[in-house]
């Protein structure tokens, strides 16, 4: 399978978030992060630097639980109100049945 290249919000959103995580990370070490999060050292430095723009949720999971973060103040730095969907609203089209006859 081809992996199509990040848009430029996408590559953006990853910026933000290893900032982010950089910022929460404080005075601790990458490798005490990343080991406590189950992640390897050079995986957490190329999220913080933005070279693993879009990492799997449960790799930013982890790292946010071990830098005390919750989901849900990472989701607002990293999604500005621009990029947000008002709730109960979908992200994409939704598939509706034709009615039958």
């Amino acid at each position: 399978m081809v992996r199509l290249p990040l848009s430029p919000a996408e590559l953006e959103r990853g910026r933000r978030l290893g900032a982010l995580l950089r910022r929460a990370r404080g005075e601790r070490s990458i490798l005490d992060v990343a080991l406590d999060a189950g992640v390897s050292p050079e995986t957490l430095r190329k999220i913080e630097t933005g070279r693993i723009a879009t990492p799997s949720f449960a790799t930013i999971a982890a790292v946010a639980s071990v830098v005390r973060l919750s989901l849900d103040a990472l989701w607002d730095e990293v999604h500005p109100e621009a990029d947000r969907v008002a709730p109960g609203r979908a992200t994409h089209p939704v598939h509706e049945e034709s009615p039958r006859r």
